[in-house]
């Protein structure tokens, strides 16, 4: 009897031997197929994640497995589908990512900063459901697509690039063609592109029905280091910049480092005027290697997480902007006044932060920064109509009835907030500039 049950035993062996090494070549011929279709998405700015696809293939197989297998079969399919867009990932440059997490309770959520990520969104959002994907004209439109490829059903808006979108009109446009959609309160929104196109989408996600899920996918330098985190949402009205606006956190940040390769050098620059104003209050090691550090693929890379662990962290502290959070608005009060005023429109508004930062540093502070400007490509003086932008001062958003919190820099890697008159900061203005 024991002889019986070793040879049967002998022989159950021997076959899974022989299944094993069939498996092995098989296995061999999908991982090929994948290299295939990796190819394929990588040319067609296509998902590695096809969610939809992997779930007919499971339940079609599915069908062929005994019922006492099926669970287990699941399982096995799972795992080498898993590997399978491993490979892909590998060959089409993604990178898996570094996650922060934004602690904010249960607004709590991760900001993933990587490579090759756009096409992968549906790892990290949602996106199971309508999604409204809204995105402007000066952002190449694979990645609209990329991220649509995620989703279960989607419809992709393109506003005009700039500061113009940020209106009323578009605003309301964009609301209706949500409903348009059919768009419930358990759907979402995308943002894919830069600050406004996060500020636009970010205010219609917290308006539409009184609130739906909101990610954002910052595509320009600008709004990976700064406005695609801290849940400030807004539009503009008559002449004013974010007067109308609300809090409302994103349910997830994908910052894909890839979409910085088709960037000018002035949009890098613009994006690293808020990189600077970071730096300078909150970390003067960043500051230093801003001085002495190339702009290279490698430099940026640290640069766009250190910035993020920076606003995270006053964020965290400070959410609703009643303390803390006012440093973020370093360079702010008049760089928003730069931005504001008629002739100065041509600026971008990581420009304006530069001139405005050199109003509220020292004297030491402001001959590095000004060495700093020069080498990131920024300006460091202001030629527009100086009364007509501070006109504006009174407008602005940072302003407490008669007063304003105004952000100084006396060494960097410090900060002093000090409540200043409307009057007297924009004699501080005309003294500096």
């Amino acid at each position: 009897m024991e002889n019986k049950n070793e040879a049967s035993l002998d022989e159950a062996r021997k076959r899974i031997n022989e299944i094993d090494s069939e498996m092995a070549r098989l296995f061999t011929e999908r991982m090929k197929a994948a290299g295939c279709i990796a190819e394929y998405k990588r040319k067609n700015s296509l998902p590695i994640l096809d969610g939809k696809r992997e779930a007919e293939v499971i339940a079609r197989n599915l069908a062929l497995v005994e019922e006492e297998y099926k669970s287990y079969y699941t399982d096995f399919l799972k795992n080498n589908m898993a590997l399978s867009r491993a490979y892909q990932a590998s060959l089409t440059g993604a990178s898996e990512g570094s996650t922060l997490r934004m602690n904010l309770g249960e607004d709590s959520y991760d900001i993933t900063v990587g490579r090759g990520l756009l096409s992968r969104a549906g790892e990290y959002f949602n996106l199971d459901r309508k999604v409204f994907i809204v995105t402007d004209e000066g952002v190449p439109v694979e990645y609209a697509k990329a991220v649509a490829g995620s989703a279960r059903e989607y419809k992709i808006a393109t506003v005009r690039m700039g500061e113009g979108s940020k209106s009323p009109e578009t605003y309301t446009e964009l609301l209706r063609m949500m409903c348009d959609f059919g768009m419930t309160r358990s759907d979402c929104a995308v943002a894919v592109g830069g600050g406004v196109v996060g500020d636009l989408t970010g205010f219609l996600s917290a308006s539409y029905m009184r609130g739906i899920d909101f990610y954002n996918v910052p595509t320009t330098l600008l709004s990976q280091v700064d406005s695609s985190i801290g849940g400030k949402t807004a539009i503009n009205l008559g002449g004013i910049k974010n007067i109308v606006g609300a809090f409302h956190q994103p349910r997830g940040v994908l910052v894909d480092l890839d979409t910085l390769k088709t960037l000018d050098k002035r949009q890098l620059s613009n994006g690293l005027a808020e990189a600077v104003k970071m730096a300078l209050t909150s970390d003067k090691e960043l500051f230093e290697f801003l001085e002495r550090e190339e702009i290279t693929e490698d430099s940026l890379e640290r640069i766009v997480t250190d910035s993020l662990k920076i606003k995270k962290l006053v964020v965290e502290q400070d959410e609703r902007e009643a303390g803390l959070r006012k440093i973020l608005n370093f360079g702010h009060t008049f760089g928003h006044a730069v931005e504001a005023e008629e002739e100065m429109r041509g600026f971008y508004h990581g420009e304006c932060v530069a001139i405005g930062m050199l109003v509220t540093s020292s004297a030491e502070v402001r001959e590095r920064l000004v060495r700093v400007l020069k080498r990131l490509g920024l300006p460091t003086e202001y030629k527009g109509d100086l009364d007509k932008a501070l006109s504006f001062i009174s407008h602005d958003k940072k302003c407490e009835g008669e007063g304003v919190s105004v952000i100084f820099v006396d060494t960097p890697g410090s900060f002093r907030i000090e409540k200043m008159t409307t009057k007297a900061f924009c004699e501080l203005v005309r003294e500096r500039i």
